[in-house]
């Protein structure tokens, strides 16, 4: 069984270290030509730029990880198929789950492997870079806005925002929640359905022009209670907080397991729907999960399509990680919908790979 086991990770770690090379280098191109636009018309010094370039690189690990281990399956376990040698190792006797077993411990091995690298590194790294470009006057105000995220660098607010638009010198967005959290009394809550930002660099400050919305004020003689106003056009003046971006300022992306945990219950406790931050948590978890599902339906796609050509290989995986994809959106939908729980729903595209790939290991196990 050594010998086996040996035999298979000779065949896959090689591949592996190749495509992940290949598939790192790709993701970071984009960044390298912002970076080196930073250095030769900016000025920026070299120093700042290799800071930048080396928090990059977890992330993109976050992605390359499953992606390259997928590839890698497809390859090895091909050349095994196509040259008859995994009918070889059956016709000694030896049954295929022995044989995938290798890969599929190397797949769990890496998922695990990234869940601290998805809950610890990925997040510090994240906000280490948004810190270091602060530091270099590379963002103003306006920067702080980010879509799909619970933004609580400005004093007093907190802010939701689904969609953010940019037209050169406007910025734009589409259904946002402004929530003002009020001692002994519920949250004041404004929803637009668009608006625009008019930053105020001088002031540290952004005003927010919100149109067509609805704001939720305490009733002034019974401040449990609410009762709402509703506007066509509305103003907001938000100035920024210093000392709350820079710690509890933290965007959910650049939290740890426990300080989404706690961010969540912060929400829950002043009325605000935490729904957000509880489905980053799972994704995180899910998103580790990646290389497992992939050699789960690697390894049985591979020895059935029984090609040895690398075009081919890369080609199915291509299309499994799109797949993958495309199953990890349709899961956010049934989130925002409130079709299933979070936690299945952001789980959705992990349980259909892993599913398939199990019951097609069971069908090629039988054969």
């Amino acid at each position: 069984m050594r010998i086996l086991r040996n035999y298979i990770l000779v065949e896959m770690l090689p591949w592996m270290a190749i495509a992940i090379v290949i598939i790192t280098f790709a993701f970071l191109v984009g960044n390298l030509v912002k970076l080196a636009d930073f250095v030769i018309n900016k000025g920026v010094d070299l120093s700042y730029v290799g800071q930048i370039f080396l928090f990059l690189i977890p992330k993109v690990l976050s992605f390359s990880i499953p992606m390259a281990l997928l590839t890698a399956t497809m390859l090895a376990f091909g050349r095994l198929s196509s040259d008859n040698e995994i009918i070889a190792m059956r016709s000694t006797g030896i049954n295929l789950y022995k044989i995938a077993l290798p890969a599929i411990m190397l797949g769990l091995i890496f998922s695990l492997l990234s869940v601290p690298l998805n809950d610890k590194i990925v997040p510090r790294t994240h906000y280490k870079t948004r810190m270091l470009i602060k530091e270099l006057g590379m963002r103003s105000p306006a920067a702080y806005l980010e879509a799909g995220t619970f933004i609580r660098g400005f004093k007093d607010y907190i802010l939701f925002i689904y969609e953010i638009k940019y037209a050169k010198d406007r910025t734009i967005f589409n259904n946002v929640r402004i929530y003002q959290p009020q001692k002994n009394a519920p949250t004041r809550t404004i929803i637009a359905a668009g608006g625009e930002l008019i930053p105020l660099p001088e002031k540290n400050a952004v005003k927010l022009k919100l149109t067509n919305g609805t704001i939720e004020e305490p009733n002034p003689t019974n401040p449990k209670n609410l009762y709402k106003l509703n506007f066509k056009t509305y103003y907001l003046t938000l100035f920024v907080d210093d000392s709350t971006m820079q710690e509890s300022g933290k965007k959910t992306k650049e939290m740890t397991f426990a300080e989404l945990k706690r961010n969540a219950a912060e929400l829950k406790k002043s009325g605000i729907d935490a729904t957000p931050v509880e489905r980053r948590i799972h994704k995180r978890i899910a998103d580790s999960f990646a290389p497992l599902a992939f050699v789960l339906i690697g390894i049985p796609l591979a020895i059935t399509t029984r090609r040895s050509e690398k075009s081919i290989g890369f080609g199915i995986s291509l299309a499994l990680i799109v797949i993958y994809w495309l199953l990890a959106a349709v899961g956010q939908v049934f989130v925002t919908k409130d079709i299933l729980p979070v936690w299945l729903a952001t789980w959705f595209g992990n349980i259909v790979i892993m599913s398939i790939g199990i019951a097609m290991l069971y069908v090629t196990v039988r054969k």
